[in-house]
């Protein structure tokens, strides 16, 4: 009995990844389902900014080994939610697309540097600057659609790169150096999230795929860690070996709740969640971390939130003019209904003989 309650209720969280689109629901509902999108997306955004706080926990175990138990537990997590949920049926037509499969396996190899990344930055003291890599990713992202893409910006949107281009030299200044950390993460998920893009798998089945590719080569990494006497998942104790066992629950937790939100919440409101997460690592690298921000970086993380501040203004103007002429277009379409409906009538009653 307790087995098919889990099953009914991923079901209803987890198939809204996948979810093609929304019907129509009862004011009542609409608010409900609007209220279990921001929990959910609060929870998704909430998790994953708080990752700092975990990684720390997994020592005196390296950024490759954690990323490697990262990987191969994760894959366990997906496998037991895709079981529980029944949901098969993408894997074979995926199979027999090469093309596919090739995106998927770049995906996999780009977020694992991601992760990777990410993880080692934590640990060696750089939680700030991780926490920026996300805040210009959005930036980094419209570069990439212009480069790669070739798509075109608005007015808002090119003043807002050009912002962030200046707060990037700001922060070279600022920390002596580019700042290489936060422009590899901002690089490397902008990258990640173009590939999924290409690739068309929903959020669930996507990390099934991609961990299927990173299984192997991180359980031959952890095998030859194991081999060298350089592991510690069973040398420090049961704790540890628990955290480790963790890092696929703390991956999958994040990803179910972020499908649940993004199937019940406007774009608009997901894109403004999605600054959570930084904001929470940055306030972790200043209160828990006690890392060092000169007036450099301070002015440096100014100008990166003015231009998010303008790229969010410039989405909203953009959502409701959408939303404007959609109401228009269909009061237009209404009206043009009701004029054929009524001109038929019309031409029966005057052929009609008196």
């Amino acid at each position: 009995m307790t087995h098919a309650w889990v099953r009914r209720y991923l079901r209803k969280v987890v198939v809204g990844i996948g979810a093609p689109g929304r019907k129509h629901v009862e004011p009542q509902k609409s608010r409900n389902e609007t209220r279990t999108g921001l929990v959910c997306g609060v929870l998704a955004y909430g998790i994953w900014g708080l990752f700092p706080l975990y990684w720390p926990l997994l020592e005196p175990a390296g950024a490759l080994e954690i990323l490697a138990h990262r990987m191969v537990w994760s894959l366990a997590a997906v496998v037991i939610v895709l079981a529980v949920t029944r949901r098969w049926g993408w894997i074979r037509p995926l199979l027999r697309q090469p093309g596919r499969l090739a995106m998927v396996a770049l995906g996999a190899l780009v977020i694992s540097t991601n992760w990777g990344i990410y993880i080692w930055a934590v640990n060696a003291g750089h939680v700030v600057e991780t926490s920026l890599g996300y805040f210009i990713n959005p930036l980094v992202t419209i570069a990439l659609g212009v480069l790669v893409l070739r798509e075109r910006l608005r007015p808002a949107q090119w003043a807002a790169v050009g912002v962030g281009v200046a707060a990037v030299v700001v922060l070279a200044v600022g920390y002596g150096k580019p700042p290489w950390i936060a422009l590899a993460i901002a690089a490397t998920f902008s990258t990640y999230s173009l590939v999924k893009k290409k690739v068309g798998l929903d959020g669930l089945e996507s990390m099934a795929a991609e961990t299927a590719v990173q299984f192997l080569p991180a359980l031959g990494l952890l095998l030859f860690l194991g081999a060298r006497g350089e592991s510690t998942f069973a040398a420090e104790g049961a704790g540890h070996m628990a955290l480790l066992l963790g890092t696929g629950v703390i991956t999958a937790l994040p990803l179910i709740s972020f499908g649940a939100a993004a199937v019940r919440l406007p774009l608009s409101v997901i894109g403004m969640l999605q600054y959570l997460a930084p904001v929470f690592q940055f306030a972790l690298g200043l209160a828990v971390f006690h890392e060092a921000m000169p007036a450099e970086r301070w002015a440096g993380f100014a100008l990166v939130w003015l231009a998010l501040a303008m790229l969010t203004w410039d989405a909203l103007r953009t959502a409701r003019h959408a939303r404007v002429e959609l109401r228009a277009a269909q009061e237009r379409a209404a009206i043009g209904n009701t004029e054929n409906t009524i001109a038929p009538q019309a031409t029966e009653a005057t052929a009609q003989p008196n």
